[in-house]
Order: C-alpha cells, then sequence, then structure tokens
C-alpha cells in the first residue's frame, strides 16, 4: 500500500485494515468540491468513512471552538450527502474497537 503518511495512528489503522482483509480504503478523499473537505479513510462505493481523532485530551484543533464548529459543519454536511462518518481516538484503534465498527459498518452497506 503506498499512502501519504499523516500519523502514527492512521499508519496503524491501514496496517490493522490490512491484517484483518477489509477492503483497502481511499486517503484523504475530498467529498464535497470545491470544498477542501477530507475524509481521513473513505469506502466512497459504500458512503462510509473513518475520522481519525488526534489529541482529544490535549486541546486540540478539533476539541477547541472553532475546529469543532468547522467539524459539525464537514460531518453535517457529510450526513446530508448520505455518508456514515465514523469518528476514532487513537486508543479506540489500539485497542481493535475501530477496526470493529468499520467491518460491522462495511458490512451493513453491502447488505443495504
Amino acid at each position: 500500500m503506498n499512502y501519504p503518511r499523516i500519523s502514527l495512528h492512521e499508519d496503524a489503522l491501514v496496517t490493522l485494515l490490512f491484517w484483518e482483509k477489509l477492503p483497502t480504503p481511499t486517503r484523504e478523499l475530498r467529498f464535497a468540491p470545491p470544498r477542501r473537505w477530507r475524509f481521513d479513510f473513505a469506502w466512497p462505493e459504500h458512503k462510509l468513512a473513518v475520522e481519525v481523532e488526534g489529541a482529544t485530551w490535549t486541546a486540540g484543533r478539533h476539541t477547541r471552538g472553532a475546529g469543532f464548529a468547522k467539524d459539525a459543519e464537514k460531518l453535517n454536511e457529510a450526513a446530508l450527502r448520505g455518508w456514515l462518518v465514523l469518528r476514532v481516538t487513537p486508543e479506540q484503534i489500539d485497542d481493535g474497537r475501530a477496526v470493529e465498527w468499520i467491518k460491522r459498518a462495511l458490512a451493513e452497506r453491502k447488505a443495504a
């Protein structure tokens, strides 16, 4: 897999997805041009996306006022366009919950 390196946690998730033999996601998919919004991981054929939320305990960009509001706008627009967006933390990647949620979501989206 030849992906841009974004973060160690995103790299770990890619590795776990590969080990689980799950479909390869698209990285950094723009979903609402001309907006520059991107999903960290996406399976466009299933309209499933995953956002890795880093710095959740350190007052990072995604947990402060303006960043949180911009994320809400992005996620609401994604929902209105029919996307299911899973938000995961590094801890949820490490303990396996993220992969289990992705498996369930892919199975449900395939069945629909």
